[in-house]
């Protein structure tokens, strides 16, 4: 589970660059955008280190996996990519209930 450990501490670290853009560096719609990915990403990052911790690899995965899926879209619309790219942000936030639902239901057996 160490590549999954890796992957939450560079998904953090993203998160925290994406979150000082649009702190400091974007305009408009893009400044939510990112704050609103960034706070995502970050928790999700935080909450698969924890998943680790109780040994639940596959709620770990979708917390890396959906959190990458919802902040990256908004991170691309942020940069100018088209906004069709927000219909698929919903999907990422599926994986992250998924994943709370997968983990909650794991450390009660």
């Amino acid at each position: 589970m160490e590549w999954i450990a890796v992957l939450a501490a560079l998904s953090g670290a993203l998160a925290v660059g994406a979150g000082a853009f649009g702190a400091h560096g974007a305009q408009g719609d893009a400044v939510e955008w990112l704050k609103t990915g960034a706070h995502y990403q970050l928790v999700h990052a935080i909450a698969a280190l924890v998943a680790i911790k109780f040994e639940a690899k596959g709620p770990a995965i979708l917390f890396i996996a959906g959190g990458a899926l919802f902040a990256g879209t908004l991170y691309l619309m942020a940069l100018g990519l088209p906004r069709w790219l927000g219909a698929i942000t919903p999907i990422g936030g599926t994986a992250l209930i998924a994943g709370w639902l997968w983990l909650a239901w794991g450390v009660t057996k």
